[in-house]
């Protein structure tokens, strides 16, 4: 390894001599004096070099620089590297296919998804990443704290059985297969284990949706707990999630969000919820669903009356929730289920399962063999449980306000787009 310090730590070794890795962001040279500013994953560092020197590396060579660090209130930091001795590591064999050192982005989103390995690096591409690690951070923090297990579950499944026929077929060897569509099944299974569990992985959705809120892959972050009353507890533990996911944005991708400009919310102490009958009425319709105006429509009204940008919508009418969904007992027709909803669109899906082999078998007219390997955890006994999905490129456009959800997903995965 080289033995190096990081643009960040540099006014700690004020008059020291350091070596300091990285990539050249911008080169200035004049007649007298030229300058280097090298990147690193903490930031950027000022080299100065006095006199006229035979060549400097261009922007994005990967460098090494040793040099005595000097306090300049001109320099990034407040502090430069002067008396430099630099190694070029690599060259690039091409210039970028823009500026990386502008402080805007100057391309459109197919240049930037074409060219994503290196657009990437641009500081306002690279911070909505931050977010997202700094929310998965958060995610297991929570969870960890509250006493769950994180498992990882297979992503090729041997039924499409889930959720219909959205799934993306696989040759597994001379078998059909199927990219799975959730770790649902296996997540409800291991509560018979663990009692709390939760998963971070990718999930696949052949669903042919060209919009600026939908991929065919993306990251769910998953949880299923145990011994619950009904769809309230699981409510309450999906808020304690999302304030540990925003603390722990605010913690470690602080210069990320002030870069983007981004305005982080307050998580109340109790999420204000509204029944879906409830829900109809405001927005006048009689639809089983909620359409994304009436989504917006709803973030609108919460904001209004309750000061909240999260609202749970609770008691979906069963015809729209998923067959393991467990009914409200009051009134069968809706379900103990929920969505939260966060400025203007819907984030999460949970709620309640089914916990008793008898229900599962009504449930399904009797027509168990596609699931039998899903319905043998609950042969054999599973308490009252349930659970939560949010997508964390949806949660990381609504953090940042990107209009487009490709816009803070590293290599996207859509209708049209399959490389790099």
């Amino acid at each position: 390894m080289i033995s190096r310090v990081l643009t960040a730590e540099l006014a700690e070794h004020a008059g020291q001599r350091v070596t300091i890795a990285g990539w050249v962001h911008r080169r200035r040279q004049l007649k007298s004096v030229s300058f280097l500013v090298v990147r690193d994953r903490a930031g950027l560092a000022q080299v100065v070099v006095v006199g006229e020197p035979p060549g400097l590396p261009r922007e994005e060579s990967v460098v090494q620089v040793t040099g005595t660090v000097r306090t300049g209130p001109r320099a990034p930091g407040g502090v430069e590297l002067v008396e430099p001795e630099i190694e070029v590591l690599s060259e690039p064999s091409e210039a970028p296919p823009f500026d990386l050192y502008r402080p805007v982005v100057a391309a459109g989103l197919p240049t930037i998804l074409d060219h994503a390995p290196v657009a990437l690096r641009h500081p306002l591409l690279r911070a909505p990443l931050e977010i997202s690690a700094a929310s998965v951070a958060g995610f297991r923090q929570a969870l960890d704290g509250l006493g769950f297990t994180e498992i990882h579950t297979p992503k090729i499944v041997g039924s499409a059985t889930e959720s219909g026929a959205n799934v993306f077929g696989i040759d597994y060897f001379g078998r059909p297969a199927y990219l799975a569509q959730s770790p649902q099944f296996y997540k409800q299974a291991m509560v018979g284990v663990f009692e709390r569990v939760y998963e971070v992985g990718p999930v696949f959705r052949a669903e042919p949706h060209d919009t600026v809120r939908h991929l065919a892959q993306y990251t769910s972050l998953d949880a299923e707990l145990g011994f619950v009353r009904d769809h309230r507890d699981v409510m309450v533990v999906l808020r304690e999630v999302v304030a540990g996911m925003l603390e722990s944005v605010r913690g470690r991708a602080a210069a990320a969000v002030d870069l983007l400009g981004a305005v982080l919310p307050e998580v109340p102490s109790e999420i204000p919820a509204i029944h879906f009958t409830e829900a109809q009425k405001l927005t006048d319709s009689e639809e089983p669903d909620l359409s994304p105006a009436q989504e917006r429509w709803l973030c609108e009204w919460a904001v209004r009356e309750h000061g909240s940008e999260f609202l749970f919508v609770t008691g979906y009418p069963m015809e729209k929730r998923p067959f393991y969904t467990h009914p409200d007992p009051a009134r069968p027709g809706y379900s103990n289920g929920f969505d939260l909803l966060f400025r203007g669109l819907e984030l999460v899906t949970g709620g309640q399962r089914l916990h008793r082999y008898d229900d599962y078998v009504a449930a399904l007219d009797g027509d168990v063999a596609p699931y039998e390997g899903y319905l043998q955890a609950f042969r054999y006994g599973m308490p009252p449980h349930g659970g939560f999905a949010l997508g964390l490129e949806r949660w990381t456009a609504r953090l940042t306000g990107a209009a487009n959800i490709r816009q803070i997903t590293a290599f996207p995965r859509d209708l049209h787009r399959l490389s790099p």
